[in-house]
């Protein structure tokens, strides 16, 4: 695909293209482009607003109003995407080559696994991906389980979110880090990446993470994908781990396997289409272009609004029966 030098955005076209792809994005269960780039305040409307609509026995009231973890055994219990997690550990706010942002999430928490691959990575990054640090965005809640916003995963404490900005050279302040916007990769047309932001230090980054044994599959915006089937090179065993997904143009999501051993924890089968840079990849652009660049048919004025369903809140009775002592401890 040709790289065009990117436009200066028109005016009203980011937020005409940011609600259509909330819309598109919570209707199938997953966080938006512009996630990343929520600030505290927004963060904490957001929060109020659904909190309001929650049942008591909502199992992201439940969760999300952990403080702390269990003191439990270790264990990734369920599926990335309903489960809960034991024994959690906080990766440190601050490390040599790392810092953690949106502090005031409190989703610093993940399965021992988890905290010792990012610390590894993070280790690594200047040396062997030319990337001074990271910045470390959402992992899990303290007891993992629903998030109240942004994520249907990281729910069993074996995700995590890594900017694609590079780690200052300088301790960010606390409002920095809850404020700080994170740099979008994507072009304005989301069908391959802004040059003027790009550069081959992502690729080295995204790529030393995939090569982390642990590391079952690496989450970008379709159009890094792009970027990286043509960057990639003849070394490109470790492309079959990044897939394309919705959102993750701030970000990279790391996801790795469950722990041995750990019969309570529901792995993900590995992909089986080699590099992932075939028919996936284009019908991925094909969606996110049509949800967010692609003009709409005008409203139909005379049409009636169709009844929307009321949402269905998950209970602990629709997560693993181990959720629940999780959730209720002391």
């Amino acid at each position: 695909m040709i790289c065009r030098k990117a436009r200066p955005p028109v005016p009203g076209h980011r937020s005409l293209r940011r609600l259509l792809g909330l819309v598109t994005l919570a209707f199938l269960g997953l966080s938006g482009p512009v996630f990343a780039q929520q600030t505290q305040s927004e963060e904490e409307e957001r929060r109020a607003q659904v909190l309001k609509e929650l049942p008591a026995n909502a199992a992201k009231r439940i969760f999300g109003a952990s403080p702390r973890p269990v003191s439990m055994e270790a264990r990734a219990i369920g599926s990335f995407a309903r489960g809960c997690l034991a024994g959690a550990i906080a990766l440190p706010i601050n490390g040599e080559t790392w810092q953690v942002m949106r502090l005031s999430r409190n989703r610093i928490w993940g399965h021992p696994d988890l905290i010792r691959v990012v610390e590894r990575i993070a280790k690594a990054a200047p040396r062997e991906a030319n990337w001074p640090g990271l910045l470390v965005g959402d992992i899990s809640q303290p007891r993992g389980g629903p998030m109240l916003t942004g994520h249907a995963s990281h729910q069993i404490g074996l995700d995590a979110d890594i900017w694609l900005t590079p780690m200052p050279d300088r301790r960010l302040t606390r409002d920095e880090r809850e404020n700080m916007p994170a740099a979008n990769i994507a072009r304005r047309d989301w069908m391959d990446v802004d040059p003027a932001v790009y550069s081959r230090a992502h690729l080295a980054i995204v790529r030393l993470a995939a090569r982390q044994p642990e590391v079952s599959r690496i989450f970008v915006n379709p159009a890094i994908k792009v970027a990286f089937c043509r960057d990639a090179g003849a070394d490109r065993a470790w492309l079959a781990k990044v897939r394309p997904m919705w959102g993750h143009n701030f970000h990279f999501h790391i996801r790795i396997a469950c722990p041995k051993g750990d019969a309570t924890c529901v792995d993900q089968p590995l992909p089986q289409d080699g590099d992932g840079c075939g028919e996936e990849l284009q019908d991925w652009l094909k969606k996110q272009y049509a949800a967010l660049v692609k003009p709409k048919p005008p409203a139909d004025p005379h049409a009636k609004p169709k009844p929307q369903p009321r949402p269905r809140h998950w209970t602990l009775d629709d997560l693993p029966a181990e959720c629940r002592e999780v959730a209720l401890a002391k």
